[in-house]
């Protein structure tokens, strides 16, 4: 036993520093074909480089930088979904924060799926980041008033890696240009795909995923138009499955 306690110790404190790693902030975006018969989402499989969730078939969305949240947009969030950001942001609450989500879900559909959301204008945006180069050179400002707040989750204590993430919901109709190829230049996801609802939860996804597919389809049921107000659904780990709550 005594040759054993040394291991046994050190897996006790890697649990324990895995438990404690506090979630970063992410933000993942659902957008939905509606041109169509049946309402369409885009999905994309991720790289099998990736650590993690690799093979899975995600909605375009990654970590929120800092740097995101000093972009400037052509339009701002709603009143209503702003609130419902600051509300769950604790004291950490910041309009910065909140627009930080936001953009960065408008980012990372472009990086990921070559998609830029916003509205083409005349005036150069004034945006000097170089992640955002992109849309800048094309005149696109982005636009967070097309996004709506509806849904958090959070990965689960006791991985390497774990995320605080909000979705968001847009029509495609708020996509003012793409890139030629049909992918995004960060390469992270392959065989992007516009799926119906029902066979979007048939593909390889975490069980969290296809929850977030059915909570998008009953808010765009109630309110097909996406105006604000919407509740956001939560879902949060509970002894050992998750917990849905509604705010």
């Amino acid at each position: 036993m005594a040759l054993n306690q040394p291991d046994k110790s050190a897996s006790e404190q890697a649990s324990k520093r895995l438990a404690s790693i506090r979630p970063r902030d992410a933000a993942s975006l659902l957008l939905v074909d509606r041109s169509g018969g049946a309402l369409r989402i885009l999905m994309g499989r991720r790289h099998m480089r990736h650590v993690f969730m690799p093979g899975k078939f995600v909605f375009p969305g990654g970590r929120t930088e800092t740097a995101d949240g000093r972009i400037a947009a052509i339009a701002e969030l709603s009143a209503a979904d702003q609130t419902k950001l600051l509300n769950g942001m604790g004291s950490r609450s910041s309009i910065q924060r909140c627009r930080a989500l936001a953009l960065s879900a408008i980012r990372e559909t472009y990086e990921e799926a070559g998609l830029f959301l916003g509205r083409r204008n005349l005036d150069r945006p004034s945006i000097t980041h170089p992640d955002w180069s992109a849309f800048v050179e094309r005149n696109i400002h982005p636009d967070l008033s097309v996004l709506r707040y509806f849904a958090r989750a959070t990965t689960p204590p006791g991985g390497s890696r774990r995320f605080d993430t909000r979705f968001f919901l847009a029509y495609r109709d708020a996509v003012a240009d793409a890139l030629p190829e049909a992918t995004g230049p960060s390469q992270e996801l392959e065989e992007l795909c516009w799926l119906p609802f029902s066979e979007a939860t048939q593909l390889d996804i975490p069980e969290i995923t296809r929850m977030i597919i059915r909570e998008a389809e009953a808010v765009l049921a109630s309110n097909p138009l996406l105006e604000p107000g919407n509740p956001v659904i939560q879902y949060r780990m509970k002894y050992g499955r998750f917990v849905r709550e509604v705010f």
